[in-house]
């Protein structure tokens, strides 16, 4: 959870936002970090930490060299294992939730060089509105399992292209919502809200006196008070962060319009069928939803704020479609959603799940210190090669092997690592993949290795 974000500065954007470059906003929005106005430090040490490390990060974005490889440690679940408790707890227990991660920071923040926050869903919330699209602990699936289980589904069917293009909001709430909602179901009772002008707007409210509509009104209030219950748990977290030296950049989280069609609408079968039978109408639903989603952050009250925009990208990889699919289906939009983000100085930050050996000449296509990449299982020299001269890269260490090595092998791979990937800067130690019960032994040991091999300036 990203507690902070540009370090209390105003919530508007300059006058003149209008004539700064896109090269200008991005360096504003990255300044932000470096601001320490506001910010209440437990020590002096902590706000010299936290100068370091903010200098840190704007360095490696901007692909210059830091004075030492930054290190993105990939805690996972450790702190409420640490505290015995675990994720269904959490879930449904925020306090043991905050309370397990202040004792993790407690002992090991300054340690590991990593501030935990308690960035959980509330399991009652989902249980209130009866989620669809998830299975997590304790519903669906045991109440001891790590982490959540996506529901692959056909959420939009193959007729409804027109329905989503002509009226996206209409489509949402009256067919998409009450399918991955159980208890929105009396969304489809309503009339399009465009029938709602003048006398017809009292008809059309009459719709609320329908008991089910009624059931479905108060479940959203009891969503709301559960969520209220959890804000007031993490309210004294707030801040936290960065009065213990540890900066952040608020981010905001998005998906490629293909994998938002593929994934959440049409599920994997429902878009590989399209691509044969309705490559046209696939087309031009994909660039509807390009934008759908820069509107959506575009117009966010929070965008001020915002320095980075994050992606997963799941169908984008190396075997999953071919490259002229790639080139037809999947980057163009992906591509427009991008460059509208970084004309208002937002860094776009990919993770690429699987391998992107075969796209990387592909989305070379951007200015330098716009995009970050995440890596997954790409070939790291490679991405160095053709991309490190101009972006952020990360990534690549197994989670397999942080979860069961030793801290000689993870040494030993972090150290070929930051010599291939971290001569001129650019570039983040950190794995590839999230891990769900790592060894705290081999967290160390990639931070060990970090200090000793990747230091730029003695």
């Amino acid at each position: 959870m990203m507690n902070r974000t540009l370090n209390q500065q105003s919530s508007e954007l300059p006058d003149n936002w209008a004539q700064f470059t896109p090269e200008q906003k991005r360096q504003y929005r990255l300044n932000s970090i470096l601001n320490t106005e506001g910010i209440n430090f437990v020590s002096p040490e902590a706000e010299n930490a936290y100068k370091v490390r903010a200098k840190r990060l704007v360095d490696v974005y901007n692909v210059n060299e830091p004075d030492r490889v930054p290190v993105n440690l990939p805690v996972g679940n450790l702190p409420l294992i640490y505290h015995g408790i675990n994720m269904h707890t959490a879930m449904y227990d925020y306090d043991k939730a905050v309370q397990a991660c202040k004792k993790f920071n407690e002992q090991y923040s300054d340690e590991l060089e990593y501030f935990a926050s308690p960035g959980i869903t509330p399991g009652r919330v989902m249980d209130i509105l009866d989620y669809k699209l998830y299975l997590w602990p304790g519903h669906g699936i045991p109440k001891d399992a790590p982490g959540y289980q996506f529901v692959e589904g056909e959420y939009m069917k193959a007729d409804e292209y027109n329905a989503m293009i002509r009226d996206p909001s209409d489509f949402w709430l009256r067919t998409y919502l009450p399918r991955i909602f159980g208890a929105f179901e009396p969304f489809r009772l309503f009339q399009p809200l465009t029938n709602m002008i003048e006398i017809d707007s009292i008809q059309w409210l009459m719709t609320l006196s329908n008991s089910q509509v009624q059931d479905m009104l108060q479940k959203m209030l009891d969503a709301g008070k559960e969520y209220q219950k959890m804000a007031e748990a993490m309210e004294g977290f707030n801040g936290m962060r960065a009065a213990h030296g540890f900066p952040g950049m608020m981010g905001i989280l998005r998906r490629a319009p293909f994998d938002t069609l593929g994934d959440t609408l049409r599920g994997t079968q429902g878009i590989m069928k399209d691509i044969f039978r309705y490559p046209e109408k696939l087309l031009e639903t994909l660039d509807a939803l390009a934008d759908i989603i820069i509107a959506s952050v575009l117009n966010s009250p929070n965008i001020s704020r915002i320095v980075m925009v994050t992606y997963p990208l799941h169908k984008g990889a190396d075997g999953w479609m071919s490259q002229k699919q790639f080139e037809t289906f999947y980057w163009p939009s992906m591509k427009k959603v991008m460059d509208a983000f970084i004309q208002e100085g937002l860094i776009q930050s990919l993770f690429a799940e699987g391998s992107f050996n075969s796209r990387l000449e592909t989305v070379n296509v951007f200015p330098k210190g716009t995009v970050s990449w995440y890596f997954d299982q790409t070939d790291m020299a490679r991405a160095k090669k053709i991309l490190g001269d101009k972006y952020c890269i990360q990534g690549n260490v197994p989670s397999s092997l942080i979860a069961t090595g030793s801290p000689e092998d993870v040494k030993e791979y972090c150290r070929k690592l930051i010599e291939v990937c971290g001569k001129g800067g650019g570039y983040i130690l950190s794995a590839g993949s999230s891990v769900e019960n790592p060894k705290l032994e081999n967290l160390r040991a990639m931070l060990e290795t970090a200090k000793e091999y990747g230091t730029y300036r003695k």
